[in-house]
């Protein structure tokens, strides 16, 4: 089942686990599933998944807001449960009084979401975290951008952090670091 999202090319779905007692298998992707990969999606003509990569985090870890003009990302949830923020900026791009349309949702075991290029992306850990995610441009740095994961332009609604004194998300140092919206929006009009 695919659940359509607010944000346009975004869509979100369910795999299914077929388990017994030997364990399980999900079916994550399958070339047929991706069948529109156009630069408005994926940021590149003629785009196929050319990368696979495995992301484990610790409950209360933060991961984002990351952003692709040349990428389209599938993730996949193998374990866990995370609060996923998705921002598009186009909107921002395309118009000088334009605000970003976020979308916030949990993402639990098996859940996959399709982030085309141009949607900001990220997520928290609620618990241990086993996240597989497809690429359709293999990571050479060039195309990594971001912006600040509690910006107020974006005002995403991150819940408090249990595992933490603060109640603050464990970030790296790239994502502390990261720049306000509106600065990476006017270096993304520049160039």
């Amino acid at each position: 089942m695919i659940r359509r999202s607010p944000i346009p090319g975004v869509a979100w779905g369910r795999s299914v686990r077929h388990a017994d007692t030997r364990g399980g298998l999900a079916e994550i992707w399958r070339a047929g599933d991706l069948v529109d990969l156009g630069p408005e999606r994926a940021g590149l003509p003629d785009a196929r998944v050319v990368q696979a990569n495995l992301s484990v985090s610790a409950a209360g870890v933060l991961r984002g807001l990351h952003l692709h003009r040349r990428q389209l990302d599938r993730w996949y949830v193998a374990a866990g449960r995370a609060t996923v923020a998705l921002v598009d900026v186009r909107p921002m791009l395309a118009a000088r009084d334009a605000s970003p349309i976020v979308e916030l949702r949990e993402a639990g075991t098996d859940t996959w979401v399709e982030i085309p290029a141009g949607v900001a992306h990220g997520f928290l850990a609620i618990e241990p975290l086993t996240l597989v995610y497809l690429v359709t441009n293999e990571y050479d740095g060039s195309d990594e951008l971001g912006f600040a994961w509690d910006d107020p332009d974006a005002a995403i609604a991150w819940p408090a952090v249990a595992v933490t004194s603060d109640g603050l998300p464990i970030l790296s140092d790239r994502d502390r670091a990261n720049p306000p919206l509106r600065d990476l929006v006017a270096r993304m009009r520049a160039g």
